[in-house]
Formats: C-alpha cells, structure tokens, sequence
C-alpha cells in the first residue's frame, strides 16, 4: 500500500496508509490525526489547511480560485499552503509530505 507522511502540531511525523480517490484530508482524519474539515470537503471552512513540503508542490493541480479565496481568510497561509480537502490522492503522490497547519 502507499503512503503519505504528515507532521503534527508536535512535530512527529506520521506515515500514513493513503488510499487512492481519497481526498488527503479523508486519509489524515482516518487515521486520528487532527485535521479539521467542517464543511466535508466543499473548499469553504479551510480548517483542513496543511502545508505541502516544497519538492511537492508542482506535483500537485494548481489552487483553483475557491480555494484561493479560503487560504487568503487564514493568517498563517503561506506559499506552500493547500487545503487538504482538495488534494485528491493518487498513485503518482505516493510519498506526500506535508505538515498540519496550527488549529
């Protein structure tokens, strides 16, 4: 099975089972890490924000405008912040490295 690799809010790091179709925020909540996601993935509540280690980041689909507009209500955004409800898994994302934005 893949794996993605998430830091929490206390720097551990987590490897993760990542299941592919799966939206990332869906793999971290699954395995009782704290990620938020009040609004199930519709891109509106931004609680789900994680930051995406560099080397990653042109491996990703580009931020659409919504999420855009979510990121920029957040103070603690920064260039390599994604929502990880819009992150949809796939096989070429085994390895993912990210990082649990503060709560």
């Amino acid at each position: 099975m893949a794996h993605i690799y998430v830091t929490d809010h206390h720097g551990t790091e987590h490897r993760l089972d990542a299941v592919e179709g799966w939206r990332v925020m869906e793999i971290i909540r699954e395995h009782g890490l704290p990620v938020g996601g009040g609004c199930g993935g519709a891109c509106e509540c931004a609680t789900c924000h994680v930051y995406v280690d560099a080397d990653w980041l042109p491996r990703l689909y580009p931020r659409h405008d919504e999420e855009e507009g979510a990121l920029d209500r957040l103070y603690d955004a920064a260039e390599t912040s994604r929502l990880s409800c819009q992150i949809l898994y796939s096989a070429d994302l085994a390895g993912l490295r990210l990082r649990l934005a503060p709560a």
